[in-house]
């Protein structure tokens, strides 16, 4: 029986992840004015970080379809698929109904669609996990309860060096933009339960948001021996490094990873945003 682990392209992946573990990613399509770019290893992410810098409007950015997901389902016996919040993006309800089209043209094809409730390095965790558990031998409902579990305990934070992209999205109002900008706020962001983005805390300067959000992860963690904690960086490799410095010398993770974000990552976060996930 073949498995297959499915996510969309905002999971973020590393030579050494892509290297262990068969992710198979769906690409999103991202547009910035009238330049076009597919989510995928063509990506050059630099001309993308350009043209956003470059336009006063929103990046727009389209899902990928059922077809698409369908496509990558025919490939496993057993298929688990991981995308990015549904109240971030129509992409689980494109999963959901690719999965009812796989399962009706074959009863025997089993399929799950996990709803991160995050998003980038989050899933690419909860993708690991899956990788981990299908390693071990456990049967696919247990694989569900377990992962399901997981992500319900998952945390995920992170600071933009520019809320631009978010201010053009309508994620925050222009003028808390504005005044954040004037203030030299540096607002470290996360997700709550439903996998909303949220406010965490208002810090003047990187410096003090990074020093702080360390902090937070003792504070909304514990038991981390057995954890792997990722950060993901938008041409933010000095921060990345830097903040997985620090956690490393306070709490004993598993396992401590740093990617770069690809292309649907990058339109969220911006140049110089980061993103971490545990």
């Amino acid at each position: 029986m073949k498995y297959k682990i499915v996510a969309d392209s905002s999971c973020d992946l590393n030579k050494e992840i892509k290297e262990k573990v068969d992710i198979d990613l769906v690409p999103f399509n991202i547009s910035v004015d009238d330049e076009h770019f597919r989510d995928d290893e063509s990506l050059n992410v630099n001309h993308l970080i350009q043209a956003m810098k470059n336009s006063p409007n929103p990046v727009k950015t389209s899902c990928p379809s059922p077809g698409d997901f369908l496509e990558k389902y025919k490939e496993g016996d057993n298929v688990f698929a991981v995308t990015i919040s549904a109240n971030l993006s129509g992409t689980y309800n494109s999963a959901l109904l690719a999965k009812d089209m796989a399962m009706d043209s074959d009863s025997n094809k089993f399929v799950h669609v996990f709803n991160s409730k995050s998003a980038s390095i989050g899933e690419t965790l909860i993708a690991l996990k899956i990788d981990e558990l299908i390693k071990k031998g456990l049967g696919n409902m247990e694989i569900v309860t377990k992962v399901e579990e997981y992500i319900g305990g998952m945390k995920t934070f992170f600071i933009l060096e520019s809320l631009d992209n978010l201010i053009k999205n309508g994620r925050i109002s222009k003028t808390k933009g504005i005044i954040a900008s004037v203030l030299n706020f540096k607002p470290i962001m996360g997700s709550d339960e439903e996998g909303n983005i949220k406010l965490i805390e208002n810090h003047r300067g990187t410096k003090k948001s990074f020093n702080r959000l360390v902090e937070l992860i003792g504070e909304t963690g514990k038991d981390f021996q057995d954890k792997i904690l990722a950060i993901s960086h938008a041409n933010a490799i000095d921060k990345a490094l830097g903040l997985k410095e620090k956690i490393e010398k306070i709490y004993n993770f598993k396992e401590v990873i740093v990617v770069e974000t690809k292309g649907l990552s990058t339109a969220y976060a911006n140049d110089g945003g980061v993103i971490l996930a545990y």
